[in-house]
């Protein structure tokens, strides 16, 4: 079982970046695929970015592929979420989350959530 929690959210002008942790407990953090979801109000919520094990390997949805970076570091059990170019209708509750398995882009597949935290980006 892990244990996460994340950090770094706040208010950002448009254009602007910010960069979430997501800081897991126990030492088996280098056993899980990670990835980070975010959900609007009134929205579901939505797949943004994943990474393998080890690192090798990312993938992004559309909406933030080229603007958001995902990378982990196992020796500080810390997974991140560098957000560049920030745009209003990203403002949602970010979520880091963790699955025994390999890649997947569905929320339901993940086995671990943090409790989230609020990305608002202004105009």
């Amino acid at each position: 079982q892990v244990q996460l929690v994340e950090s770094g959210g706040g208010l950002v002008q448009a254009g602007g970046s910010l960069r979430l942790s997501c800081a897991a407990s126990g030492r088996t953090f280098s056993t899980y695929t990670m990835g980070w979801f975010r959900q609007a109000p009134g929205k579901e919520r939505e797949f943004l970015a994943t990474i393998t094990r080890i690192g090798d390997n990312r993938h992004y949805a559309d909406s933030v592929r080229g603007r958001f970076t995902i990378s982990r570091d196992n020796a500080k059990t810390t997974l991140y979420l560098q957000m560049n170019s920030l745009k209003p209708e990203d403002t949602a509750v970010y979520y880091c989350a963790a699955r025994n398995g390999g890649r997947s882009y569905s929320a339901s597949d993940y086995d671990y959530w943090g409790q989230g935290t609020q990305v608002t980006v202004s105009s």
